[in-house]
């Protein structure tokens, strides 16, 4: 499989949706608060490209993964990464957080954070394994108890 990495488009929203909604499936059900990505539209991802950035991973042509990031001001906050089911444990999903952190390094922002579930144990280990620590925990707007972990990595 040959992976290509670019910066999305405007033209790749469609793609877009249908790989955050492919990707996102498993987790229906399981997230309290649900996650926001089983809501997210054309008109959705529009705005979010207006205030964001993304990437797409293309395989022959098809987008076959996706992140969102956003340059905050001390970091970069690498958020919705998604890649369809059939290509994941293939190296898409590493390439996609290596590229938002040479965005980084390019920007001159020396680290990366990102948010992950607390009900998504297996998710956060794999970002450990990717150099990513804890420092904070944060709850959802209208929830006592934490429903996630941030992480980052100075890159």
């Amino acid at each position: 499989m040959s992976v290509y990495l670019r910066d999305a488009t405007v033209e790749d929203i469609p793609a877009l949706v249908a790989v955050l909604h492919a990707g996102f499936e498993e987790y229906r059900g399981r997230l309290d608060p649900p996650s926001g990505v089983h809501n997210e539209t054309a008109e959705t991802i529009r705005k979010k490209l207006n205030m964001d950035s993304a990437v797409v991973a293309e395989n022959d042509g098809d987008v076959i993964g996706c992140v969102f990031y956003v340059h905050e001001a001390s970091c970069l906050d690498l958020g919705r990464l998604a890649v369809l089911p059939q290509y994941r444990r293939q190296g898409v999903g590493r390439a996609l957080v290596e590229y938002v952190e040479n965005r980084a390094r390019a920007l001159q922002v020396t680290r990366v954070e990102l948010g992950v579930r607390l009900a998504l144990p297996r998710l956060q280990a794999y970002y450990e394994a990717l150099g990513y620590r804890p420092i904070r925990r944060g709850a959802h707007e209208g929830y006592a108890e934490s429903t996630y972990v941030v992480l980052a990595k100075d890159v």
